[in-house]
């Protein structure tokens, strides 16, 4: 695909993706960009915001790993709420809530995160097959902080706080929370070290 053919397409998403978003309910803030149009299931009475300069990559050429499907967006249930922080950036992603998951600032998701804050079925053997109406299905908000770098193929589960400015490694399961300022990794994943805050804008050395 030529050059000037690719910057036509970017063109293209920037100006016609966020409206067809926005005519589906969802909350597309001032320079959000997209390339490629993000799959999105918003459930009547839930809410999607996407902030300011979030990008979301759904199509391969535009992100280095590639990417194995669109952007997935899809609220699950009334008063469900999905929230991306202003300069985030998520390439083909997975991000699910019955409740809440919540995306900070400046954060960093590589190539197809998942994001779920629910168990999507009971755990409890009878019925489990059948069970829709979500009664007995486990489920408790997301919390991801400003500035978290989650490595390609990340899995973050219900109930789950990353703390700001960490780092999670490729391919990790994460069932636990993970405070601030630290590198995780593994399965399930667990703090190797910590790393140093960033100093306040405006410090000295």
């Amino acid at each position: 695909m030529g050059r000037l053919r690719i910057k036509m397409l970017a063109l293209w998403w920037r100006m016609s993706v966020p409206y067809r978003l926005r005519s589906m309910g969802v909350t597309v803030s001032n320079g959000a960009v997209f390339y490629g149009m993000p799959i999105v299931s918003l459930w009547p009475g839930s809410k999607i915001h996407i902030c300011e300069r979030a990008v979301l990559c759904s199509d391969s050429r535009f992100t280095a790993l590639g990417v194995n499907h669109p952007v997935v967006l899809r609220t699950l249930g009334p008063g469900a709420e999905i929230s991306i922080g202003s300069d985030t950036g998520i390439s083909g992603g997975t991000v699910c809530a019955a409740t809440s998951v919540r995306i900070g600032n400046e954060c960093m998701f590589g190539a197809n995160v998942t994001i779920a804050d629910t168990d999507f079925h009971a755990i409890a053997p009878e019925n489990r097959r059948f069970n829709k109406n979500g009664a007995d299905i486990a489920s408790t908000p997301v919390v991801i902080g400003d500035n978290v770098f989650l490595g390609t193929g990340v899995i973050v589960l219900k109930g789950v706080t990353v703390g700001d400015n960490s780092v999670v490694g490729s391919g990790s399961l994460v069932v636990k929370n993970i405070p601030g300022n630290c590198i995780a990794a593994g399965n399930p994943a667990r703090m190797i070290r910590e790393i140093a805050a960033p100093r306040p804008s405006g410090s000295g050395a």
